[in-house]
């Protein structure tokens, strides 16, 4: 399969949802994330609040360069991240990509 990190969102309006086999073959190329309700989900652990805060300003601007945007869950030490893709009714390789783009974030700030 082709790097998720040299991809960029696309506009999928009309588009289908991905299979589950699909779902399953790039949910082995982003680690920690699962399917869960009809979304990929994966919870990022912080020492405190503003290492939060700090994280999800950085996804907001991935977010917002891919124009593809997460449903988060904000807590003190910790942010849940959902993607899924409204327009195809389910998931997307968008979702991929953005969900390997915060993985890539994570790992620069380590």
């Amino acid at each position: 399969m082709s790097n998720l990190l040299s991809q960029h969102c696309m506009a999928l309006e009309g588009g289908a949802p991905m299979s589950d086999a699909a779902i399953h073959d790039h949910l082995a190329q982003v680690s920690g994330w699962h399917f869960t309700n009809g979304a990929i989900e994966k919870t990022y652990p912080f020492k405190n609040y503003h290492e939060t805060v700090a994280f999800v300003n950085a996804l907001a601007w991935i977010a917002h360069t891919e124009d593809h945007h997460p449903e988060l869950s904000v807590s003190y030490s910790h942010c849940v991240v959902r993607w899924n893709t409204h327009s195809v009714g389910g998931i997307s390789i968008n979702d991929f990509i953005c969900a390997a783009k915060v993985d890539a974030l994570i790992a620069f700030t380590a």
